[in-house]
């Protein structure tokens, strides 16, 4: 992986608030299977407050990832644009890019955790005895992939083809037009 770094600087922690102890550091990076990427990171040594981005620098056309999670590929490395959807629909999870979405690399055991990770928040925003049941059930499914017993089908949209799943099993295709035109970008647009 080629990397240069473009830069340091001392900025106010947009956590605590303290000018000039926050470090914002800004690379290029040239990662295998995905392209070139801007890597931002903030990080504050009073208050802990640490941020970190990826964005991609070059666009693909767009593209659907598709692999079935099983025992065997946990460690399949998985490669996430701020504007892709990834979604696991027999276990009914999906997370759609917002305007705050963040880049990640990660694997696939690594994606069961965040979408783990997220269902736990939900559990305490929602407390009627339905959505504890759902996120309980939900939950479960999670723990038994991450422990390799049985299977689903973890699929990522991207409208900008900047993911990747780095696997030989992994099924790549075009994204239908009018799929296309109902995905979320994260991105915000005028509508004249």
């Amino acid at each position: 992986m080629d990397e240069e770094n473009l830069g340091e600087m001392i900025i106010k922690c947009p956590a605590c608030g303290i000018e000039g102890v926050a470090k914002s550091i800004m690379k290029e990076l040239d990662i295998p299977h995905f392209g070139k990427v801007l890597e931002t990171t903030i990080q504050c040594p009073n208050c802990g407050f640490r941020h970190s981005d990826v964005i991609a620098l070059e666009q693909n056309d767009p593209a659907k990832y598709v692999i079935e999670i099983n025992k065997n590929n946990l460690s399949v490395r998985v490669v996430r644009s701020q504007s892709a959807t990834v979604m696991i629909p027999e276990v009914g999870v999906k997370v759609e890019p917002g305007p705050k979405s963040e880049g990640y690399v990660t694997n696939i055991e690594g994606v069961l955790t965040r979408f783990e990770d997220a269902v736990k928040k939900a559990l305490n925003l929602f407390d009627d005895a339905q959505s504890q049941e759902n996120a309980k059930r939900t939950l479960k499914q999670i723990e038994e992939l991450k422990k390799g017993n049985g299977t689903a089908t973890l699929i990522m949209l991207d409208p900008f083809g900047q993911s990747n799943i780095v696997s030989e099993k992994v099924e790549v295709s075009e994204i239908p037009e009018e799929e296309l035109k109902e995905l979320k970008t994260g991105f915000s647009h005028i509508e004249e």
